[in-house]
């Protein structure tokens, strides 16, 4: 959505700037441009009591809270009979935001808000029709259809998939033809076992099988926004089912082309940097660097907001071409003085036979908002083919 780096999908949406707060994507403009639309949809609807509610202490609420408090909002001021509040939201919307040659997204900066509804504001709407519309399936899947056209239903459809999982999953069997990229990435991205900041599904972390045949029919989609989401769909199935992403790794990267190559890579990058081994051995990883590997650092002692370089040493001794993949774990200090490793993507070469070759790198020591670094002494392990070949260490100051 980006959205928050969290956020599926983030590297084509908007997020607010650094001095601008994520919360006020949703603000009071946002309140009035909803009701000045469902207004026009619908000419009995309240606008001013919707105002007056979705607008009561928002400036104090963070983003989730806001954005349920525009749900609450529109519960209490949109038609009691569900469908027809469908048919008002849908009346209510901007055209499906435009999709660029690689089948990207615009982002929602873009969006026309004098034309109708999309954007943030779709959020608090997706939520309603979650409310609303479990007792009416095949209306509220209609709804939420148009509704990802124009912002992303990804949050909305889980309780559908929950509390009515086959009759969904029928439904998305069919989208995986639709023509809009938009809802074919809704049929992998709303069925994501651990969608973050989505209500977790658990009969499919526990047995992702029904989504296969889905991801199956999207993993070659000609938008890369649709297959980036099929990746991450992999890549969640991964946490809890490794050996079947490693499976699915053998068995679909025999003839692919690039794209589906690079969904392959993407979707396994969390194995490849545990050091699984039989996804190791899906990529030719499996066989352990023969030769030397060092890893030197720029200084001992490195502040909190610096920057630390890394400098990898390869000689090989091999008498054949190695495939590598380098990656580095750094045991960050925690709190209680334990530490904790975080696996960052280096480098992935091909070693030609008996070739020395350094590589270098700098590791940013900012902090960002999933990890607060704590002063103390710190190691870094160089991992080569999922084993760890290498190791250095240093001090992090305040």
């Amino acid at each position: 959505m980006p959205w928050p780096a969290c956020w599926p999908g983030s590297e084509h949406r908007v997020a607010p700037t650094v001095a601008e707060p994520f919360k006020l994507l949703i603000h009071a403009g946002t309140v009035a441009t909803m009701g000045r639309h469902l207004r026009r949809a619908w000419p009995a609807f309240d606008a001013v009591r919707f105002e007056t509610l979705a607008g009561a202490g928002l400036e104090g609420l963070e983003f989730k809270a806001r954005a349920m408090q525009l749900a609450d909002a529109l519960d209490a001021t949109l038609p009691a009979d569900f469908a027809l509040a469908a048919d008002v939201i849908e009346a209510s919307l901007a055209p499906p935001l435009s999709l660029d040659d690689r089948g990207e997204p615009a982002a929602l900066a873009e969006a026309d808000s004098s034309a109708g509804l999309s954007g943030w504001a779709l959020w608090s709407l997706g939520e309603v029709v979650a409310r609303r519309g479990l007792n009416d399936v095949p209306r509220a899947l209609r709804c939420l259809h148009a509704l990802t056209q124009r912002f992303t239903a990804e949050f909305a459809i889980r309780p559908f998939i929950a509390r009515h999982p086959q009759p969904t999953l029928d439904t998305l069997a069919r989208w995986v033809h639709d023509p809009s990229a938009h809802v074919r990435r809704l049929v992998s991205e709303g069925s994501r076992p651990r969608l973050p900041w989505g209500l977790r599904l658990q009969a499919l972390v526990q047995d992702p099988s029904p989504t296969l045949p889905l991801l199956r029919a999207l993993q070659d989609d000609p938008s890369a926004y649709v297959r980036r989401s099929v990746a991450n769909h992999l890549n969640d199935i991964a946490k809890d089912h490794p050996e079947l992403v490693a499976q699915w790794v053998r068995e679909h990267r025999a003839g692919a082309g690039a794209e589906r190559t690079a969904l392959l890579r993407h979707a396994s990058r969390t194995l490849i940097k545990q050091g699984h081994a039989a996804t190791l051995a899906a990529w030719d990883l499996g066989q352990p660097l023969k030769g030397r590997a060092a890893l030197a650092l720029s200084a001992p002692r490195v502040a909190i907001g610096d920057t630390l370089g890394l400098q990898v040493a390869l000689h090989a001794s091999a008498r054949q071409p190695q495939t590598l993949a380098i990656d580095y774990a750094v045991h960050h200090v925690r709190a209680n003085g334990t530490t904790s490793a975080k696996v960052f993507k280096g480098w992935s070469l091909t070693l030609a036979p008996g070739e020395a070759r350094t590589l270098v790198k700098r590791h940013s020591l900012r902090p960002v908002t999933t990890r607060t670094l704590y002063p103390g002494p710190h190691r870094i392990e160089l991992r080569i083919n999922g084993r760890t070949e290498a190791e250095a260490a240093f001090d992090l100051s305040a």
